[in-house]
Protein backbone atom coordinates (compact mmCIF):
# COMPACT_ATOMS: atom_id res chain seq x y z
CA UNK A 1 0.00 0.00 0.00
CA UNK A 2 1.53 3.23 -0.74
CA UNK A 3 0.54 6.10 1.37
CA UNK A 4 3.06 8.42 0.18
CA UNK A 5 1.32 12.19 -0.86
CA UNK A 6 1.88 13.50 -4.03
CA UNK A 7 4.54 15.80 -4.92
CA UNK A 8 4.57 19.16 -6.09
CA UNK A 9 7.18 19.47 -8.71
CA UNK A 10 8.48 22.24 -10.28
CA UNK A 11 5.83 22.43 -13.21
CA UNK A 12 2.70 22.13 -11.14
CA UNK A 13 4.06 25.22 -8.84
CA UNK A 14 4.28 27.60 -11.81
CA UNK A 15 1.13 26.07 -13.76
CA UNK A 16 -0.86 27.00 -10.06
CA UNK A 17 0.71 30.73 -9.76
CA UNK A 18 -0.20 31.68 -13.24
CA UNK A 19 -3.85 30.48 -12.68
CA UNK A 20 -3.80 32.68 -9.08
CA UNK A 21 -1.89 35.47 -11.39
CA UNK A 22 -4.61 35.31 -14.22
CA UNK A 23 -7.77 34.79 -12.14
CA UNK A 24 -6.88 37.86 -9.85
CA UNK A 25 -5.94 40.21 -13.12
CA UNK A 26 -9.09 39.44 -14.65
CA UNK A 27 -11.36 39.71 -11.85
CA UNK A 28 -9.76 42.81 -10.88
CA UNK A 29 -9.66 43.67 -14.31
CA UNK A 30 -13.42 43.10 -15.01
CA UNK A 31 -14.68 45.08 -12.12
CA UNK A 32 -12.28 48.37 -13.05
CA UNK A 33 -13.96 48.10 -16.39
CA UNK A 34 -17.61 48.01 -14.56
CA UNK A 35 -16.66 50.77 -12.77
CA UNK A 36 -15.71 52.90 -15.86
CA UNK A 37 -18.98 51.94 -17.39
CA UNK A 38 -20.95 52.94 -14.34
CA UNK A 39 -19.48 55.68 -13.58
CA UNK A 40 -19.30 57.28 -16.96
CA UNK A 41 -23.44 55.92 -17.63
CA UNK A 42 -24.42 57.48 -14.41
CA UNK A 43 -22.03 61.10 -13.78
CA UNK A 44 -21.78 62.67 -10.68
CA UNK A 45 -21.05 65.99 -9.82
CA UNK A 46 -18.86 65.20 -6.72
CA UNK A 47 -16.67 62.89 -9.17
CA UNK A 48 -14.29 65.07 -10.83
CA UNK A 49 -11.54 62.10 -11.65
CA UNK A 50 -13.71 61.34 -14.56
CA UNK A 51 -13.05 64.54 -17.12
CA UNK A 52 -11.82 64.81 -20.51
CA UNK A 53 -7.79 66.26 -20.17
CA UNK A 54 -5.25 67.74 -22.61
CA UNK A 55 -2.46 65.67 -23.62
CA UNK A 56 -4.67 63.03 -24.67
CA UNK A 57 -5.70 61.53 -21.89
CA UNK A 58 -9.41 61.20 -21.06
CA UNK A 59 -11.65 59.01 -18.99
CA UNK A 60 -11.26 56.12 -21.09
CA UNK A 61 -8.29 55.01 -20.29
CA UNK A 62 -8.18 53.02 -17.28
CA UNK A 63 -11.25 50.67 -18.90
CA UNK A 64 -9.44 50.41 -22.68
CA UNK A 65 -6.49 48.68 -20.12
CA UNK A 66 -9.25 46.62 -18.13
CA UNK A 67 -9.91 45.36 -22.05
CA UNK A 68 -6.81 44.31 -22.92
CA UNK A 69 -6.26 42.87 -20.15
CA UNK A 70 -9.36 40.79 -20.15
CA UNK A 71 -9.06 40.18 -24.07
CA UNK A 72 -5.18 38.36 -23.08
CA UNK A 73 -5.35 37.25 -19.98
CA UNK A 74 -8.40 35.73 -19.36
CA UNK A 75 -7.72 33.03 -22.21
CA UNK A 76 -4.60 32.13 -20.34
CA UNK A 77 -6.35 31.48 -17.03
CA UNK A 78 -9.06 29.59 -18.90
CA UNK A 79 -6.45 27.41 -20.59
CA UNK A 80 -4.27 26.71 -17.08
CA UNK A 81 -7.36 25.77 -15.56
CA UNK A 82 -8.49 22.84 -18.04
CA UNK A 83 -5.05 21.93 -17.67
CA UNK A 84 -5.35 21.36 -13.63
CA UNK A 85 -8.25 19.78 -14.17
CA UNK A 86 -7.45 17.72 -17.19
CA UNK A 87 -4.12 16.88 -14.77
CA UNK A 88 -6.63 15.79 -11.78
CA UNK A 89 -9.11 13.42 -14.09
CA UNK A 90 -5.84 11.61 -15.10
CA UNK A 91 -4.87 11.38 -11.53
CA UNK A 92 -6.82 11.84 -8.64
CA UNK A 93 -4.12 12.05 -6.61
CA UNK A 94 -3.11 15.63 -7.29
CA UNK A 95 -6.30 16.76 -6.20
CA UNK A 96 -4.58 16.82 -3.05
CA UNK A 97 -1.56 18.34 -3.64
CA UNK A 98 -0.47 21.15 -1.24
CA UNK A 99 -0.10 24.20 -3.26
CA UNK A 100 -3.54 23.28 -4.97
CA UNK A 101 -5.12 23.40 -1.74
CA UNK A 102 -3.04 26.76 -0.84
CA UNK A 103 -4.13 28.32 -4.13
CA UNK A 104 -8.36 27.07 -3.46
CA UNK A 105 -7.76 28.47 -0.10
CA UNK A 106 -6.51 31.20 -0.77
CA UNK A 107 -8.58 32.49 -3.85
CA UNK A 108 -11.50 31.96 -1.48
CA UNK A 109 -9.92 34.20 1.46
CA UNK A 110 -8.76 36.50 -1.17
CA UNK A 111 -12.93 36.84 -2.82
CA UNK A 112 -14.19 36.95 0.97
CA UNK A 113 -11.84 39.98 1.65
CA UNK A 114 -12.37 41.68 -1.77
CA UNK A 115 -16.33 41.55 -1.29
CA UNK A 116 -16.09 42.70 2.25
CA UNK A 117 -13.17 45.55 1.75
CA UNK A 118 -14.79 46.64 -1.42
CA UNK A 119 -18.29 46.80 0.48
CA UNK A 120 -17.03 48.89 2.97
CA UNK A 121 -15.10 51.30 0.53
CA UNK A 122 -18.78 51.80 -1.91
CA UNK A 123 -20.90 52.15 1.52
CA UNK A 124 -18.02 54.44 2.48
CA UNK A 125 -18.73 56.78 -0.87
CA UNK A 126 -22.38 56.68 -0.11
CA UNK A 127 -22.49 57.74 3.19
CA UNK A 128 -20.42 60.39 1.79
CA UNK A 129 -23.29 61.17 -1.12
CA UNK A 130 -22.54 59.20 -3.93
CA UNK A 131 -25.03 58.84 -6.74
CA UNK A 132 -27.93 55.58 -5.22
CA UNK A 133 -27.85 54.34 -8.52
CA UNK A 134 -24.09 53.57 -9.07
CA UNK A 135 -23.64 53.05 -5.29
CA UNK A 136 -26.38 50.10 -6.11
CA UNK A 137 -24.39 48.94 -9.35
CA UNK A 138 -20.99 48.95 -7.65
CA UNK A 139 -22.32 46.93 -4.93
CA UNK A 140 -23.67 44.70 -7.54
CA UNK A 141 -20.46 44.01 -9.47
CA UNK A 142 -18.67 43.43 -6.61
CA UNK A 143 -20.95 40.60 -5.62
CA UNK A 144 -21.38 39.27 -8.87
CA UNK A 145 -17.17 39.07 -9.11
CA UNK A 146 -16.00 38.37 -5.86
CA UNK A 147 -18.99 36.07 -5.08
CA UNK A 148 -18.95 34.14 -8.30
CA UNK A 149 -15.36 33.10 -7.40
CA UNK A 150 -15.91 32.40 -4.67
CA UNK A 151 -18.90 30.33 -4.97
CA UNK A 152 -16.84 28.42 -7.61
CA UNK A 153 -13.53 27.38 -5.92
CA UNK A 154 -16.09 26.44 -2.85
CA UNK A 155 -17.89 24.16 -4.71
CA UNK A 156 -14.91 22.73 -6.75
CA UNK A 157 -13.47 21.98 -3.14
CA UNK A 158 -16.52 19.49 -2.93
CA UNK A 159 -16.85 18.04 -6.27
CA UNK A 160 -15.75 14.86 -7.02
CA UNK A 161 -12.18 14.76 -8.57
CA UNK A 162 -13.17 12.78 -11.64
CA UNK A 163 -16.14 15.47 -12.60
CA UNK A 164 -15.89 17.66 -15.58
CA UNK A 165 -15.62 21.37 -15.59
CA UNK A 166 -18.94 23.15 -14.65
CA UNK A 167 -19.74 24.15 -18.37
CA UNK A 168 -22.65 26.31 -16.85
CA UNK A 169 -20.54 28.52 -15.01
CA UNK A 170 -18.08 29.16 -17.48
CA UNK A 171 -20.57 29.94 -19.95
CA UNK A 172 -22.05 32.45 -17.68
CA UNK A 173 -18.59 34.09 -16.80
CA UNK A 174 -17.58 34.17 -20.15
CA UNK A 175 -20.99 36.03 -21.08
CA UNK A 176 -20.47 38.44 -18.31
CA UNK A 177 -16.90 38.91 -19.73
CA UNK A 178 -17.93 39.51 -23.15
CA UNK A 179 -20.75 41.91 -22.45
CA UNK A 180 -18.80 43.74 -20.79
CA UNK A 181 -16.26 44.50 -23.15
CA UNK A 182 -19.08 45.24 -25.33
CA UNK A 183 -20.73 47.47 -23.15
CA UNK A 184 -17.14 48.99 -22.57
CA UNK A 185 -16.54 49.72 -26.34
CA UNK A 186 -20.10 51.33 -26.75
CA UNK A 187 -19.33 53.50 -23.78
CA UNK A 188 -16.22 54.69 -24.72
CA UNK A 189 -15.33 53.85 -28.43
CA UNK A 190 -13.64 51.46 -30.96
CA UNK A 191 -10.22 52.01 -31.46
CA UNK A 192 -10.72 54.23 -34.21
CA UNK A 193 -12.46 56.28 -31.72
CA UNK A 194 -10.35 56.21 -29.21
CA UNK A 195 -7.51 57.71 -31.92
CA UNK A 196 -9.83 60.59 -32.96
CA UNK A 197 -10.38 61.81 -29.26
CA UNK A 198 -7.13 61.61 -27.96
CA UNK A 199 -5.78 63.52 -31.81
CA UNK A 200 -8.73 65.83 -30.41
CA UNK A 201 -7.65 66.18 -27.00
CA UNK A 202 -4.12 67.21 -28.22
CA UNK A 203 -5.81 69.87 -30.83
CA UNK A 204 -7.69 71.42 -27.20
CA UNK A 205 -4.52 71.35 -25.89
CA UNK A 206 -2.24 73.28 -28.73
CA UNK A 207 -5.25 75.94 -29.23
CA UNK A 208 -5.25 76.70 -25.41
CA UNK A 209 -1.25 76.70 -25.80
CA UNK A 210 -1.79 79.58 -28.69
CA UNK A 211 -4.27 81.35 -26.56
CA UNK A 212 -1.93 81.88 -24.02
CA UNK A 213 0.93 82.55 -26.23
CA UNK A 214 -1.36 85.49 -27.98
CA UNK A 215 -2.82 87.14 -24.77
CA UNK A 216 1.65 87.19 -23.43
CA UNK A 217 2.61 88.71 -26.75
CA UNK A 218 0.08 91.47 -26.66
CA UNK A 219 0.96 92.23 -23.16
CA UNK A 220 4.49 92.44 -24.25
CA UNK A 221 4.20 94.10 -27.29
CA UNK A 222 0.83 96.07 -26.56
CA UNK A 223 -0.19 94.13 -29.90
CA UNK A 224 -1.14 90.89 -31.37
CA UNK A 225 0.92 88.64 -33.62
CA UNK A 226 -0.04 88.70 -37.28
CA UNK A 227 0.54 85.39 -37.54
CA UNK A 228 1.27 82.26 -35.48
CA UNK A 229 5.31 82.21 -36.48
CA UNK A 230 5.36 85.53 -34.55
CA UNK A 231 4.78 83.32 -31.35
CA UNK A 232 7.75 81.91 -32.17
CA UNK A 233 11.28 82.50 -29.56
CA UNK A 234 13.96 81.65 -29.74
CA UNK A 235 15.48 82.15 -26.57
CA UNK A 236 12.98 79.85 -25.00
CA UNK A 237 12.57 77.23 -28.32
CA UNK A 238 8.58 77.82 -28.34
CA UNK A 239 7.32 76.91 -31.87
CA UNK A 240 3.62 77.36 -32.64
CA UNK A 241 1.91 73.44 -32.32
CA UNK A 242 0.66 72.24 -35.69
CA UNK A 243 -2.26 69.62 -35.78
CA UNK A 244 -0.81 66.22 -34.57
CA UNK A 245 -2.43 64.33 -37.76
CA UNK A 246 -2.23 66.89 -41.17
CA UNK A 247 0.76 68.88 -39.12
CA UNK A 248 -0.90 71.93 -41.01
CA UNK A 249 -0.60 75.02 -39.29
CA UNK A 250 -4.12 76.03 -36.73
CA UNK A 251 -5.63 78.73 -38.62
CA UNK A 252 -5.53 82.17 -36.68
CA UNK A 253 -7.10 85.52 -37.32
CA UNK A 254 -7.34 89.33 -35.97
CA UNK A 255 -10.87 90.07 -35.91
CA UNK A 256 -10.47 93.77 -33.24
CA UNK A 257 -7.95 95.44 -31.80
CA UNK A 258 -7.93 93.58 -28.80
CA UNK A 259 -9.72 90.17 -30.08
CA UNK A 260 -8.60 86.83 -32.41
CA UNK A 261 -9.93 83.65 -33.58
CA UNK A 262 -8.25 80.37 -33.64
CA UNK A 263 -9.74 77.38 -35.85
CA UNK A 264 -9.27 73.56 -35.76
CA UNK A 265 -10.46 70.65 -37.43
CA UNK A 266 -11.73 68.02 -34.94
CA UNK A 267 -12.21 64.71 -35.76
CA UNK A 268 -15.36 64.10 -34.03
CA UNK A 269 -17.97 66.06 -31.40
CA UNK A 270 -16.62 66.88 -27.83
CA UNK A 271 -17.23 64.90 -25.19
CA UNK A 272 -18.12 67.90 -23.30
CA UNK A 273 -20.49 69.38 -25.77
CA UNK A 274 -24.09 69.93 -24.14
CA UNK A 275 -22.96 68.83 -20.75
CA UNK A 276 -21.48 70.11 -17.99
CA UNK A 277 -17.55 69.97 -17.62
CA UNK A 278 -16.15 68.53 -15.16
CA UNK A 279 -12.61 68.97 -16.28
CA UNK A 280 -11.23 71.26 -19.06
CA UNK A 281 -8.66 71.34 -20.75
CA UNK A 282 -5.33 72.87 -19.74
CA UNK A 283 -2.11 74.92 -21.45
CA UNK A 284 1.33 74.51 -20.74
CA UNK A 285 1.43 77.81 -18.55
CA UNK A 286 -1.46 76.42 -16.02
CA UNK A 287 -3.38 79.57 -17.27
CA UNK A 288 -5.72 81.24 -20.38
CA UNK A 289 -8.31 82.94 -21.35
CA UNK A 290 -10.97 80.85 -21.49
CA UNK A 291 -9.91 77.08 -21.74
CA UNK A 292 -13.27 75.79 -22.52
CA UNK A 293 -12.76 74.25 -25.88
CA UNK A 294 -16.20 72.31 -26.54
CA UNK A 295 -16.26 71.33 -29.76
CA UNK A 296 -18.73 69.52 -32.92
CA UNK A 297 -16.67 67.29 -35.58
CA UNK A 298 -15.03 69.54 -38.19
CA UNK A 299 -13.90 73.02 -38.61
CA UNK A 300 -14.80 75.11 -35.66
CA UNK A 301 -13.38 78.43 -34.91
CA UNK A 302 -13.20 80.20 -31.08
CA UNK A 303 -13.53 84.17 -30.80
CA UNK A 304 -11.35 85.52 -27.96
CA UNK A 305 -11.16 88.96 -26.33
CA UNK A 306 -8.33 90.23 -24.33
CA UNK A 307 -10.06 91.97 -21.52
CA UNK A 308 -7.39 94.27 -20.74
CA UNK A 309 -8.50 95.18 -17.05
CA UNK A 310 -8.12 91.62 -16.71
CA UNK A 311 -4.77 91.10 -18.33
CA UNK A 312 -2.99 94.50 -18.39
CA UNK A 313 0.05 94.80 -20.60
CA UNK A 314 3.63 94.14 -18.25
CA UNK A 315 5.48 97.65 -16.95
CA UNK A 316 7.80 98.14 -19.49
Amino acid sequence: MNDQKPHTTPKDFFIYLGTAISLYVSAGSLLSLLFSIINQRFADALDTSYGYYAYGTYMGDGAMFAIAALIIVVPIYLFLSYHIRKSIVADSEKRSLNIRKWFVWLTIFAAGIAVAGDLVALLYTFLQGEVTVRFILKVLSVLVVAGGIFSYYFYDLRRDASSKPNKLFVGIAGLVILLAIICGFMTFGSPSAQRDMRLDGQREMHLSDIQWQVLNYWQTQEKLPTTLAELGDNFTGYIAPVDPETKTAYEYSITGPLSFEICATFARESMLTGKDPVAMPIDSWGGGLDPRFEHEAGRTCFPRTIDPVKYPPYQK
